[in-house]
């Protein structure tokens, strides 16, 4: 990814000032979840994606770079990353680890590398 995976793309449809919370969220091969809490906090936006019977309830934090386009009228968010590469990803507690700067380069560490779907 050659932009910052902290920033939404300028073709992912993002309306500034627009909640996201309650959004189904759409992997490249499935549902994975529905927004919780999202940020529009420049250089580090990120959506919070709660699971549900997915992975047993956990939450996963996926950087706004890794959305290709959100659908505000079916309220869906698309990410091009695949389930198991969501899956796979740090695990995340969102008292833990939100505002964590270490936890913040892990996993964009981990989505700014290669992902070939």
């Amino acid at each position: 990814m050659t932009e910052n995976v902290w920033g939404y793309r300028e073709t992912s449809g993002r309306l500034s000032g627009a909640d996201l919370t309650g959004y189904k969220v759409e992997a490249a091969d499935g549902s994975i979840g529905k927004v919780d809490k999202h940020s529009d906090e420049v250089g580090s936006s990120y959506i919070v994606v709660d699971t549900g019977p997915w992975i047993f309830g956990k939450e996963v934090l996926l950087p706004a770079g890794t959305i290709s386009r959100i659908d505000e009228s079916d309220q869906k968010v698309f990410v091009d990353r695949t389930k198991e590469q969501i899956k796979n990803a740090p695990e995340f507690d969102q008292g833990k680890h939100l505002g964590n700067a270490e936890y913040h380069r892990e996993v964009g560490g981990y989505y700014d590398g290669p992902h070939r779907l």
